[in-house]
């Protein structure tokens, strides 16, 4: 039995499936809170990291996304996606375990941290390869934004309280002892998806190639006008923003602005609440403005803050304050761009195609990620960790060009009887298997 279906975005509090789902998301995403401190503050702290080798560990934390494409076509294939994502929160759990386990043997090295990186990182991909079918059996049409909306407020709760509890933690029990934290919350979303049941049909039938079934979710992608610009957008403001990425960022707040691990992560605590604000407000702004220019303005407003933290200078409460000032800003324009842009995916992806389409976006979008991570590291040691920080912000600002041309800014809704298929239909370069198709 999977229960009735929620048939509008506010019965979606009264479906016990979604609230399962949604409990174990958001539980699992405060635990991540304290590992993203952690992680590069045990490279930092205990390890001595340079900004060469803290950029590594971001970078190997999204590097299995590079595959993301090959592995979303074999995860379209299989019948059962739950228990897909149920395999990737166990093996996640188990990798972070072994952090603390080395750190009571005084054994841990930044080589465990860079496995520990790029194994949670594939699990991550087999996860996020596995949700949007999942989702979309979860999860009425006309309920997407409102669904992502609630799952982004709690994603954007987590780094409101995340960071203000993790950084005290790691600063009490030590950041290897912290990460136990994030391990339990890996547990608690896989006992809580076992028990979200929704109808999950049949495997279909092998295709005669895996790589092929890859390129033809590739392919989708390329051809269909508003994925083709939502990924460019996405992929030019991802790498943008891990140019500065969260390792870099870390290490800019303690070193450049001087700032301990406890002020750092009440200064990201104050700032997410920008994220918390974003997500909550989406629907509305979509209503009022329109999905697919929410999706632009949120575009530049998640890199461009950026410059301020970079500017940060002064007494602690202003270095402090401009951090958390950084933080609230782009984190309301994370959300806006999020919670618009995922939905208006949902909303023209064909269901036999998710998995594929999915995995070939994640190839791109997030394989990027690793290599801005890089460029980052490179670029702090060239022209140090300000400089770093300006290019990202305009770069990253740079990104809204991909939108301006394509029918993306003229989508007002997804309602499947107006703006969506209107304005692809408009766009007149996607032929007639690349339609949006109402799943």
């Amino acid at each position: 039995m999977t229960g009735p279906e929620p048939s509008a975005a506010t019965s979606l509090w009264r479906d016990r499936r979604f609230r399962r789902f949604w409990a174990g998301q958001s539980v699992s995403q405060f635990g991540d809170r304290i590992t993203e401190l952690a992680l590069p503050l045990i490279a930092v702290g205990a390890l001595d990291a340079t900004a060469n080798e803290v950029a590594w560990l971001t970078a190997l934390i999204w590097t299995p996304n590079l595959l993301a494409m090959v592995l979303g076509a074999w995860v379209d294939h299989r019948a059962r996606k739950r228990r897909l994502m149920i395999l990737a929160d166990l093996v996640r759990a188990a990798v972070l375990l072994s952090l603390p386990a080395a750190h009571l043997l005084d054994a841990v090295t930044l080589e465990q941290l860079y496995v520990v990186a790029l194994l949670t990182g594939a699990a991550g991909v087999l996860f996020n390869t596995a949700y949007p079918p999942f989702f979309v059996r979860l999860v009425p049409r006309a309920s997407y934004v409102d669904a992502n909306s609630r799952l982004s407020a709690s994603r954007s709760a987590s780094f409101v309280a995340g960071p203000a509890i993790g950084g005290p933690l790691v600063q009490v029990l030590t950041a290897p002892v912290a990460i136990v934290v994030d391990a339990l919350t890996f547990l608690a979303s896989a006992v809580l998806i076992s028990r979200v049941s929704v109808a999950e049909p049949p495997a279909a039938p092998a295709e005669p190639s895996l790589l092929r079934r890859a390129r033809d979710g590739l392919t989708f992608v390329v051809r269909h006008p508003v994925l083709r610009a939502g990924l460019g957008c996405a992929a030019t403001v991802n790498f943008f923003t891990f140019v500065a990425g969260s390792g870099l960022f870390v290490l800019f707040a303690n070193r450049s602005l001087g700032l301990s691990a406890g002020v750092i992560g009440i200064a990201f605590g104050i700032g997410a609440t920008g994220a918390l604000l974003g997500a909550v407000l989406a629907p509305r702004i979509s209503l009022r403005f329109g999905v697919g220019r929410s999706i632009a303005l949120g575009a530049v407003l998640f890199p461009a803050p950026l410059a301020i933290a970079a500017a940060a200078g002064g007494p602690l409460w202003l270095r402090a304050g401009a951090l958390a000032a950084a933080q609230f800003l782009s984190g309301f324009g994370v959300m806006l761009f999020d919670v618009n842009l995922n939905s208006l995916q949902a909303a023209v992806i064909p269901d036999g195609m998710r998995s594929r389409v999915a995995g070939a976006y994640s190839t791109i979008n997030y394989g990027v990620r690793p290599v801005g991570a890089v460029v980052g590291g490179l670029l702090a040691t060239l022209i140090g960790l300000r400089a770093t920080l300006l290019v990202a912000a305009v770069g990253g600002a740079l990104s809204l060009l991909w939108l301006l041309p394509s029918p993306i800014p003229r989508i007002r809704s997804l309602a499947p009887e107006n703006a969506v298929g209107s304005a692809v239909d408009s766009a007149g370069d996607a032929d007639a298997g690349d339609r949006p198709v109402a799943s």
